[in-house]
Order: C-alpha cells, then structure tokens, then sequence
C-alpha cells in the first residue's frame, strides 16, 4: 500500500490551524479544510475563521488575519497563507511538493492510490444476488457495477474482502421454472410433464446447446411459461405448489429436476459475470440454511426478544429501535426471508468477518434496519457492525416499463450489446487491428461508467448515445484519454526523452495540482460508499491533461522542461490506468 502524502498534509494542516485555534482561545470548532474548486485560490482552503468568529465574538476578517499569522510557517510544504475573502483562509503548496508526489507516484507504480486505512480488516459485500428462474437484467446491472466497485475500493484501502451473493435456489418460483421445463422443452413439442418419465429419458429435452441459446435465456423463458401455465390452470398451479412439496421431502427425481435447471442458470450467471469481469468469492444457497432460521427465531421467544400472537404468528418487537414491527414466522409456522436472513447473518458472522455490507435497492431499507436490530438482540452482532449500501433505480433511455415475471424485461447483456454495436458503428472506418475486441472493451467501459458517475443513490437513465461520445463525460473519452497518453509517452521514446524530475517549472501545471489528489480521492469515495468520486476525478484529471497536451510541446527534445512533462505524463497515464 502506498502512503498518502497529500492526506498527511490535510492531516498537518488541520492540526495547525486546531492549535492557532486554541491559542486564540476559540477551543474545539468544527472547521472544513477542503481543495478549492478554483487552484488560482490556493492548493486548500478552510473556514475556520468563520466558524472561530461566531465563538469569540469578532469579526471573520480579524480572526483571519490572527489565524493567518499564527499560520505562517507552521507546516512542512506550506509556501503561503493567505485571506481569501471574509473568514476563508487559503493554503499554497510549496513547488517541491509537487514533484514530491510526481516521483512517488511513479515509484508506487500500480500501487499508486492504494492505502492501508483498512489493513487486515475482513469485510463482507454482498452483492447482484439474482434470482435463478431469471436471466440478469438491467436492475441487477447497477447492483453489481456498485457492488464491485465498492470491492475494489475497499481492497485498494487494505480491506479483506469476500465479494458473495445469495441464490435463493428454493420456493415456489424455482418450481414453477420446474414445471416451465418439465412441460414445455420437449423436443417433439409434446407436453406431458411426467417428471419420470423425464427423469429416464432426459436426452429427449432440450437443453441450452440443443436450442442454441444463452442458458439463463433458455431458463428465462421456461420460467415466463410455467408462470403463466400455473396462473392460467388451477390444476397446473396445484401440481407446481405439489412440486415444491416433494422438493421439501427430498423427492429424488423432484431433486434432480432441481439441480437440473438451476445448473442452467448458473452457466448463465457465469457468462455475465465474466463478460462483466467481476466476481463472487462465496455465494451462499438458501437451501442449506432456510430452516435454521426457525432454530433463531425459536431462541428468540425463549428470551423474550419475540412475542406470539394469538393465531400463532411470532413477532418481532422493535419498538425500542424506532421501528415498526415484522413477522419472522408465519402462524404455519413457515419462515419469511427476514427468517432465513438472520440465519445467513449467523453464518457471515461465524466467518469472522468484522464489517457485513448488503448492496441492496433502497426498497428494502426497512427489511434491512429490522434484520440488523433482531441480529443485536439475538446476539448475533452489533448493528454498527452491518451496513446497507443502497443505490437509485436504473433504466434505459427510450425503453418502456418492464416485468421479469411477463418477460418484458432488458437483460444485462442486451445493454452490452446494444452499446456494442453502437461502438462498432462510430470505429468502422478507424484503422484498428481487433475491432471486435475494442469495441467490447469501450462497450464495457460506456456502460460501467455511466453507473459509476452519478452518485450512488441518484436514478439514473442510461443513453447509449451519452455512454459512447469520445468528447464526453463518458468511459470511452477517459479510454481514449488514456490513450493519448500512452501514445506521447511512446514518441517520447523514439525521441529519446526520458522521464526525468530534476528540472522542473518554477510554478506547478493545473495537471500537478489535480494529479496530486487521486490517493485521498479513492480514501474518501471507499469511506462513504461513494464510487462516483473516483469518476468526477477522473474526469476532471482527463480534462486537465487534455488541456496540457494542447497547449505543452510534451516530448520536444529542445525543451528543458520536456523530461518533466513526460514524467507527469506517465503519472496521468498511470492514474488514468
């Protein structure tokens, strides 16, 4: 992991002007120190003399000028500090900073950005847990970008992290795609659901290859039919709900129907996730800890954290937490979700995870404020322990309303190839060697950051359109960024400038003063959950280098200055990697 300096020196400087604040006898006030918007206005900037004001009794101007005073001098690579209007106090970073953090950079190479603010610290993501009667669709798409985003931001800060979901591989839902296969995938078209009959003559089925389809498509659409046969047939209905019954009995042939088309499914998840690059460490079954809910929620009564009804249901009782109460077992004596979640949330726990994270739609905010209460009463664990990382809804520019259970839904990889065969349009006359390759490359990246660049709870409606422009805030223009890069560094090579910091300018570029920032960036966006920090900065970085390549001979061997500039190249090249 890599020290960050620029966070050490935010770090200094709040500490200076904390001990300025006490010598002026203002004592503990609650002060910003931030990066200006406008670098003319100094490297950082604070409004600790506004705040002292109000506690002395003077004026802002006056305390400025006293905390500036006690200011001048007091911290290690502070050239300057100055009034920036009333109560504002302005901060200049000293040249060799700058090139300070230029050599670290490149000396951290791709451990450049990384910090250890988390070390040895095991978290749990959950994450894009979908249902297997379905293909993944554009509402897990988000869920998943996120999901792996906040994993890898927590591991670039020292976290050990397992990346899971949880298949809800049970219920009624998974045998109505029983019953869809059972009845509707003969090859000859016939319909007679005889599970033994299958079960001895199963080569008569099709299967994914057989009728040459994406295998969470081919369980996709078995699923919609068998949840319209049950919905239009009582008898149909009362032969789906029978199979669930002899699931629960361990019926052999009902068993291996199951493993059948759930295996299906599960090539499918597979195929997205690698298209995807993204992953599950550990992906929990509902069908090894369903019933062990039961034991808790049994526990629960015993103690008193639980109370029953009249008519035999149990209820939870949250009225200390500021919550509504919920039902953990039915007066059947069936399990809810809330059920089996807190026997999952055991099971994590046992794992010897200290920080449990569910990235999960805000709809179910409540569900998940109940289960981390019933978890602390159960002694389980602590609920500053469990976090919900909620995110806003997704959708496609142009589309309409969808429903996975009609089968009028957007899959995941339907917006990757739509976004596909638009990039293949914009680069068919360029002269480039795998075209394909590229353009599931961009095609990924145009989707992965339109999520990433909005914050996290905020709706967002993707425009394919928007997702692939080269000139926009968009993943292709930060690829083809990238690329510029890497192609000035290249004809520095053959001009036989080498990356140097010796000698630089007497004032640092825009591009130093932004470059700087990307370690404290990444700190802030993995600690408040917020991906699309790294991607504001991003953009802003992109933006200044492509400011700098117009305006810099960057590889001119005439320049004495051209070493340098091709270092702070390297170092954007490298960030922007």
């Amino acid at each position: 992991m890599v020290f960050s300096y620029a966070r050490a020196m935010q770090a200094q400087i709040r500490q200076a002007i904390s001990q300025a604040l006490v010598s002026l006898g203002a004592g503990e006030a609650d002060f910003s120190v931030e990066h200006p918007a406008d670098t003319s206005r100094g490297d950082y900037a604070t409004n600790a003399a506004l705040v002292a004001a109000k506690l002395l009794g003077k004026s802002p101007r006056e305390v400025a000028e006293q905390l500036v005073a006690a200011l001048r001098n007091t911290v290690s690579s502070v050239a300057q500090v100055e009034i920036a209007g009333p109560g504002f106090v302005n901060f200049y970073l000293a040249r060799e900073f700058f090139v300070q953090e230029i050599e670290r950079a490149r000396e951290a190479g791709p451990l450049w950005g990384t910090h250890d603010h988390f070390k040895h610290q095991p978290w749990i993501i959950e994450h894009t847990s979908p249902n297997p009667n379905k293909a993944m669709h554009i509402g897990h798409l988000r869920n998943n970008i996120t999901g792996m985003a906040l994993v890898r931001l927590s591991e670039a800060c020292g976290a050990e992290v397992v990346s899971e979901a949880i298949d809800n591989d049970r219920g009624i839902a998974i045998a109505k795609l029983m019953w869809g296969y059972l009845k509707f995938a003969r090859k000859d078209g016939s319909e007679d659901p005889n599970i033994a009959y299958w079960h001895e003559h199963k080569d008569e089925w099709h299967t994914p290859e057989t009728k040459d389809v994406r295998p969470d498509r081919f369980v996709d659409e078995l699923y919609v039919k068998g949840n319209a046969d049950g919905d239009a047939s009582p008898e149909c209905d009362q032969a789906i709900r029978a199979l669930v019954i002899s699931w629960e009995a361990h019926d052999e042939m009902v068993w291996d129907l199951w493993r059948t088309v759930l295996g299906f499914s599960y090539q499918g998840q597979a195929q997205t996730l690698t298209r995807l690059h993204n992953r599950w460490d550990r992906v929990w079954h509902e069908h090894e800890h369903y019933e062990a809910g039961k034991r808790y929620v049994a526990e629960g009564l015993e103690k008193g954290v639980f109370k029953k009804l009249e008519d035999g249901a149990i209820l939870t009782n949250l009225e200390s937490y500021g919550l509504s109460d919920t039902i953990v077992q039915k007066s059947d004596g069936t399990a809810l979700y809330i059920t089996q979640d807190i026997a999952l949330t055991k099971l994590k726990k046992d794992t010897g995870a200290q920080r449990l994270m569910w990235v999960i739609g805000p709809d179910q905010s409540l569900a998940m404020k109940q289960l981390f209460a019933v978890c602390e009463q159960l002694g389980i664990g602590r609920r500053d322990e469990f976090e919900h990382i909620a995110y806003g809804y997704m959708s496609v520019k142009g589309q309409g309303k969808m429903s996975s259970r009609l089968g009028t839904v957007l899959y995941i990889d339907d917006v990757l190839d739509m976004t596909k065969e638009k990039v293949s349009e914009l680069i068919r006359e360029r002269a480039i060697g795998d075209k394909d390759l590229v353009a599931e490359q961009v095609a990924l990246a145009a989707v992965k950051f339109s999520i990433l660049k909005s914050g996290r709870m905020r709706d967002i409606a993707f425009d394919i359109d928007e997702a692939t422009r080269l000139d926009g805030d968009s993943g292709p223009y930060l690829q083809y960024t990238h690329t510029r890069a890497v192609s000035v560094l290249k004809k520095a090579q053959e001009a036989g400038v080498v990356a140097d910091t010796a000698k630089q300018p007497t004032e640092p570029y825009e591009l130093e003063k932004k470059v700087y920032q990307f370690p404290e960036i990444v700190l802030r966006a993995a600690v408040e959950r917020e991906p699309h920090y790294v991607s504001t900065y991003l953009l802003e970085l992109a933006a200044l280098f492509n400011a700098f390549y117009a305006h810099e001979r960057i590889a001119d061997t005439s320049d004495a200055y051209a070493p340098y500039k091709v270092a702070l190249t390297d170092t954007v090249r490298q960030t922007l990697k």
